[in-house]
This record gives C-alpha cells, sequence and structure tokens, in this order.
C-alpha cells in the first residue's frame, strides 16, 4: 500500500479538502517551528542530505504524514509507505528488498514511512531492526501514541524521537485564509468569505487538528454555497460552522497515551488540592466516553493513598460515588462523581497508608517471614499450651484504658516504624495518639 501514490498524480475531482491542501514543499507547512526553524534538527535539508531513523510523535491533524512527504521530496529520496494497520511482515521485507536494490543499482537511499507503527507487533517491529541499523532504510514511524510504550526498545534506540505539536490557533486561522482564498486547490471557486469571529469557531472546532479544521470548513462552505444560491459572495456563518462540526471530537483514546495524560493531570489535580481542575479532568473523560467506573476506581484509590486517615470520611465518599453511580447511571450519574471529586480534592490530605504499606514491604521482604512470638499464638490444645503459645498474653482490656504496653511485632523487629501519621486533618489527632501511646511504652 503506497499512502503518496495520489500526490503524484494530478489531483483528483473529489479528494477532500484536507488532501488536496497538503503543503508542496516545507515552505509551505504551518507549524512545528521546533523542528523546521533555523539550527533545528531539520531544517537546511537538501536533496542528497542523511537524515537520522525519525519516530514522528504527534496528536492527529499535527502534520506526522505530511512532513514524511515532504522529507522524501526534499531529499530526493525514494519515499515507500506501509500502513501498520493492514501491513505485515511480509509487506516489510518486500519493501527493504526493494531499497536494497535501489541501494546496491542506483545508490539511492530509502525512506520507509510507517503510519501508526506503535500498531505493528513486536515482532513485525524486530523484523525491521537490523535493516534500521544497516542503513538499507531509513525508517520515518508515525504514532500519535508515546514510544516509549509502542515501539520496541531497541527499535526505539536507534531512531530520534520527534515531538510534534497540535497546531495553535493563529495556525489553523492561517490554514483556514488559505484554503479559502486558493483558486486551483482550495475553496477559492465557491467565492465564500469567512469573517474572524466565524474563523474564531471553526478554530475551535479544530482543536489543533488541521485535518479536521479542513473537514469542518469543506462542509461549511458547501452549506453556504447552497444556502446563498446564484449570489456573487457566500458568507460562512457560525450556524454552518456548528452544523458541519457536529459538535466538538475530544482527544482521548482510551488505552493510548492522551489516556495516560489526562488520568495522570486528574489524580494530580485532586492531590494538588484544585478542584477545579480535578472536576474538568473528569469531565473531559467522562464526555470522551469513558466508563465513569473507572474514573471512579481512580478516586477510590486516591481516596486511600493521597488523603487516608487525614479525613477517613473520604474513602466512604469515593466508595458511596461509585454505589450511586452503579444505581442510578449517566447522566445523572456524574452528579455524585463531582460530588465525590470536589470533596477528594479539598480534603486534608496524607500519604501515609501509602508509606505504611511500602515500609511493611521492605521489612517482608528483607527479613522473610519473621516467627510469630509464642505469647501471641493461639493456645487453643493442650498441645499448644505445652509449646507456651499464649503464655504471658496481656489482655488490653483488663488494663486501664484498654492498653497494656506490648511489643506485637516479630521480636527481630522490635522498634521498627513503620506508619508515619502526617500532621493533616484527623491524622493529625491520631498522631497525637501514637505519641501517648509511645509515652507510655517508655519505660518509667
Amino acid at each position: 500500500m503506497d499512502l503518496f501514490a495520489s500526490s503524484a498524480k494530478k489531483r483528483q475531482v473529489g479528494q477532500p479538502l484536507a488532501e488536496r491542501m497538503r503543503p508542496r514543499s516545507l515552505d509551505e507547512l504551518v507549524g512545528q517551528h521546533h523542528l523546521l526553524g533555523p539550527g533545528r534538527i531539520l531544517s537546511n535539508l537538501a536533496p542528497g542530505r542523511a537524515v537520522p531513523s525519525l519516530l514522528l510523535w504527534g496528536p492527529p491533524g499535527s502534520g506526522k504524514t505530511t512532513l514524511a512527504r515532504l522529507l522524501g521530496e526534499t531529499l530526493r529520496a525514494e519515499l515507500t509507505a506501509l500502513s501498520a494497520v493492514d501491513a505485515g511482515v511480509k509487506d516489510v521485507r518486500e519493501a527493504v528488498a526493494k531499497a536494497a536494490e535501489r541501494r546496491d543499482q542506483f545508490s539511492a537511499r530509502t525512506l520507509l514511512f510507517i503510519d501508526e507503527i506503535h500498531r505493528f507487533s513486536k515482532t513485525q517491529q524486530d523484523a525491521l531492526l537490523p535493516h534500521v541499523e544497516a542503513g538499507t532504510v531509513t525508517l520515518i514511524g508515525a504514532t500519535t501514541e508515546n514510544p516509549s510504550f509502542g515501539v520496541v526498545a531497541a527499535l526505539l534506540s536507534r531512531c530520534r524521537v520527534v515531538r510534534l505539536e497540535p497546531l495553535s490557533d493563529a495556525e489553523l486561522a492561517a490554514l483556514a485564509v488559505r484554503a479559502v482564498g486558493d483558486r486551483e486547490r482550495g475553496l477559492g471557486s465557491l467565492d465564500v468569505t469567512l469573517d474572524a469571529e466565524v474563523s474564531a469557531q471553526l478554530v475551535a472546532a479544530a482543536d489543533g487538528d488541521a485535518r479536521r479544521l479542513y473537514s469542518v470548513l469543506e462542509v461549511a462552505a458547501d452549506l453556504a454555497r447552497r444556502a446563498a444560491g446564484d449570489t456573487p459572495a457566500a458568507a460562512i456563518t457560525a450556524e454552518h460552522i456548528a452544523e458541519a462540526a457536529q459538535g466538538r471530537n475530544l482527544l482521548y483514546d482510551k488505552a493510548g497515551d492522551e489516556h495516560y495524560g489526562v488520568v495522570s493531570v486528574f489524580i494530580k489535580s485532586m492531590r494538588g488540592s484544585d478542584p477545579d481542575a480535578a472536576v474538568y479532568w473528569m469531565t473531559r473523560m467522562i464526555e470522551a466516553g469513558e466508563d465513569p467506573r473507572f474514573v471512579l476506581r481512580r478516586m477510590v484509590i486516591f481516596a486511600a493513598e493521597d488523603v487516608g486517615n487525614a479525613d477517613p470520611q473520604a474513602l466512604a465518599v469515593a466508595v458511596a460515588a461509585l454505589q450511586a453511580v452503579e444505581l442510578v447511571g449517566l447522566p445523572e450519574g456524574v452528579l455524585p462523581m463531582t460530588q465525590a471529586v470536589t470533596y477528594l480534592a479539598l480534603a486534608p490530605k496524607s500519604n501515609a497508608a501509602l508509606t505504611a504499606y511500602a515500609a511493611a514491604r521492605k521489612l517482608v521482604n528483607e527479613r522473610g517471614a519473621l516467627p510469630v512470638p509464642a505469647r501471641y499464638r493461639p493456645g487453643a490444645t493442650a498441645l499448644d499450651r505445652s509449646m507456651g503459645h499464649g503464655k504471658g498474653y496481656k489482655y488490653p482490656h483488663d488494663f486501664a484504658g484498654h492498653y497494656v504496653p506490648e511489643d506485637y511485632l516479630p521480636d527481630e523487629l522490635v522498634g521498627e516504624r513503620i506508619y508515619q501519621p502526617a500532621d493533616s486533618g484527623f491524622e493529625a489527632e491520631l498522631a497525637s495518639r501514637l505519641t501517648a501511646i509511645e509515652q507510655r511504652r517508655k519505660p518509667r
């Protein structure tokens, strides 16, 4: 499959606007100045210049495919394109064999572009390794996912990761102006106009994605032209943009990098006691179609990990929200979710449960299964009692204040401190209680 076969032909009637408006040179490319500006990795490209194997990582519509094509044309290298969605090891081997033939017969270099490279299996990615390492092909991979997760380490180490950023509002607006005025490839023949206010609405609907910008603009321009009839000029209106956009597409892949990014900032917002941000990121997930139970499970974990005994009620609130959503479902379920997330964000914080478990786990792993002191073993049978089990145990309720100083850890660990209560919220009260208990444990 050659993703760029159409670029060598005369543009066909019916091609989407996004395809017709693809830049024909790097000079036409809008955005990505951090890659193409003076002194940057892709600056001063010229025919015959070598470039390293690259992994182009960026959101949809940021120009990964376009940049790969322009690299091939600028360097005058053969560009072979595969899509990881439908290509297999056989396709990779055929592409590499042709690249080796071009190199040996014509001293020509080949750029092997693989779109959605993160969808290749480990076996398929491993098949690329020797050919990339030997220089038979220069790999140009495109991915919307973090290459650290989607590309095997051996291949990742042989490539330069290049991050493409979403296009800015100003850059998207410039693309819209160019498309409206271009009579050869764009919408110029329709004689449509786009004022600044409507352009801003279009840019908002695109959300950094040039491909979506062109798709919405093309439909909106057609709506405007049909509404205008024989009128020479047709104004694209806010209503045309709204009809063409049909709502905003939220970038959120439930199994990908954006998913983990949004989940991460959601948790960090609660941890940072920012209820506004926490509700915003929760809403982003829900509106993008995330399973609310996934979000609620994160909240239950957070209540124990980051709030803990600083506010013991937090865990009850999170669990109650989970139960409420399971009872009423969506859309009403967003209300207990919002109630819970704002409570968690504003609750006093303590990670003592996390650190206590980590400290205990460290002792268990380092010291192994230390024996239970005999006095704490059950002395239920005559054999147990003959072995000293239960002998000397002091029953706390027989003493004043229902407490008697004792060491319940294994004898080898007596004196170890595992739980360190914070000085936040209710846990400050627990810290005070622990201090009082420790005072009673000290010999007089």
